[in-house]
């Protein structure tokens, strides 16, 4: 991770700071561009309107780091009523889920409940489930979870970090489970030890395990990548490959490139977040493009 991405996390994080992104037209208008809206109900209609551009989606409730076992279940409610709707309002989409957000922290148990109840009520709708990888200290418990409901209902997918020292491992470990493997590179601040630190190096390892999985038969890859130089060797493999796989982006961005491969006849998801805690996640992308914050200081001092 690159140090202008850790000195923008470290500053997001100060209370002065999230409060005028939080409490002022800017920071809403920046918000706007990359959360579909507080509700399920806008994420549905972000959703259709996406469809009608031939994109795929993947619907996500923002929020993570849940301590309190009321509000897991909560969550797990707000994803069902989702897969409900998706089903009843026909929408060519699934959900992606985080495990921290459905109790995870405070009761692992609790979590596997919730994606069990999550993949049947995702079974029922005639979709899938994603689990979102989150930061390091959960990696192995969000795999042991996916491992056992994949095995179970068979219509599930995980998220895999490129920066992660042990993901060549966990990919090897997870391919002869089938479902669909999203590579992404990784959005979490962690230490030398755990991950790798720059983007040269983080670009290299996601090129190798991309190869790997675009290889593999049994899966379904899920190339979730805005870098033109990523996209471009994925479209070079893709051409030895008879399988299904999907390109992925996130709401927002990149939206002609999005319209772009799907008119190429490539299936092409779009990560589509919902809900009041959006605030981390728009760190996040402020972190990933030097433009996002520009855009923010323009907005904030009038210049639109």
């Amino acid at each position: 991770m690159s140090a202008f991405t850790r000195a923008v996390v470290a500053a997001t994080a100060a209370s002065p700071v999230e409060k005028l992104i939080t409490e002022t037209r800017a920071g809403r208008a920046l918000a706007e561009r990359f959360v579909a809206g507080d509700t399920v109900e806008a994420g549905i209609e972000a959703a259709r309107r996406l469809n009608a551009q031939r994109l795929l989606v993947s619907l996500d409730l923002l929020g993570e780091e849940v301590h309190d076992r009321a509000g897991a279940e909560r969550a797990a409610d707000e994803y069902v009523a989702t897969l409900q709707a998706i089903a009843s309002e026909g929408i060519s989409a699934n959900i992606s889920i985080k495990l921290t957000q459905l109790g995870l922290a405070i009761e692992p148990d609790l979590a596997e409940a919730a994606v069990d109840r999550l993949a049947r009520a995702a079974a029922d709708a005639g979709t899938t489930v994603t689990i979102d990888m989150e930061g390091s200290a959960y990696t192995e418990a969000t795999i042991r979870i996916y491992e056992k409901a994949q095995a179970q209902h068979g219509n599930l997918g995980i998220a895999l970090q490129a920066a992660l020292h042990r993901t060549p491992d966990d990919l090897e470990r997870l391919l002869p489970l089938g479902g669909h493997i999203r590579l992404v590179k990784g959005a979490y601040v962690e230490p030398p030890s755990v991950a790798l630190q720059t983007d040269r190096e983080i670009v290299a390892a996601f090129v190798r395990l991309l190869t790997v999985l675009m290889q593999a038969s049994d899966v379904r890859p899920a190339i979730a990548t805005h870098d033109p130089t990523l996209i471009a060797v994925t479209l070079d493999l893709a051409r030895k490959r008879r399988e299904p796989f999907e390109f992925q982006m996130l709401y927002g961005v990149r939206p002609d490139e999005q319209r772009r491969l799907a008119m190429m006849g490539h299936d092409m998801r779009v990560y589509v977040p919902f809900g009041s805690a959006w605030y981390p996640y728009l760190t996040r992308r402020l972190a990933e493009r030097p433009a996002n914050l520009w855009f923010f200081l323009r907005s904030l001092l009038g210049r639109r």
